[in-house]
């Protein structure tokens, strides 16, 4: 039981690797709060039912990630329900894949305002409680993409390598009051949105990967969980690849 005590808060927790973590979380003790949109409450209350039939709890907060007050009021309600907020990993995410010329002025938005803004929102809004508890772990969940780049996908490489730089950024502010700041990079998981990809594109992802295989959004997070844990006392401004060696 390595969190327990702690509270976790898990943007898009309810499917994916998202839903991975927070079990992953809840099964290490922590209570875990899992954020979805409106739309993803019932996917979220069955992660919530699963996490209770473990032994473990949470409990499901609805807000956009993209909506600074709607962030800044959900946290609030946390903190004060539960005396803060010891992990934030910021996961909710979208993707609008088009290649550049095509590319739509509202997809550009929608995935900045998401995975980017997103990020950022969460981020701030658990700063100044995490370091007047001068303690705290930030895991921002980014992706390979957004370390090398990929056709079709300038958007979504734009938002995620933004992630990385904010990352950096927030690790080496908030060091100094023990709030340690981190990524991890997954590479070609099997999640709902890779299951929709034809077999052709997987075959030629696989022959990119040297470990001959994708990852599963459990690999994810194991990951997280060592980020969120003390075992990770010394470790931030990092970025955590979990790729099957994709990226070296």
């Amino acid at each position: 039981m390595r969190l327990q005590g702690k509270v976790a808060l898990v943007t898009g927790g309810s499917r994916g690797i998202g839903r991975a973590i927070a079990l992953r979380l809840a099964g290490e003790g922590a209570f875990v709060v899992i954020n979805c949109t409106a739309r993803g409450v019932d996917k979220a209350a069955e992660v919530l039912n699963e996490i209770k039939a473990r032994g473990g709890d949470g409990e499901v907060k609805p807000f956009s990630v993209s909506d600074s007050a709607a962030v800044d009021k959900a946290m609030d309600e946390v903190i004060k329900a539960r005396g803060g907020i010891h992990i934030l990993v910021n996961n909710a995410g979208v993707a609008r894949d088009a290649l550049i010329m095509r590319a739509k002025d509202e997809e550009w938005d929608e995935t900045l305002n998401t995975n980017l803004k997103g990020c950022f929102n969460c981020s701030r809004a658990v700063t100044r409680p995490m370091m007047k508890a001068r303690e705290g772990s930030i895991i921002n969940i980014s992706s390979i993409v957004g370390e090398m780049g990929n056709a079709g996908q300038a958007i979504y490489a734009a938002s995620k390598a933004g992630m990385l730089g904010l990352t950096k950024s927030m690790a080496k502010e908030l060091a100094s009051r023990n709030v340690r700041v981190n990524a991890v990079t997954p590479g070609f998981i099997t999640t709902e949105m890779t299951a929709e990809l034809p077999q052709t594109a997987k075959d030629e992802m696989l022959k990119a990967i040297p470990m001959g295989a994708m990852g599963t959004p459990e690999q994810v997070a194991d990951a997280v969980l060592w980020l969120a844990s003390s075992e990770s006392s010394y470790v931030t401004g990092q970025v955590i690849g979990v790729n099957g060696g994709m990226l070296m």
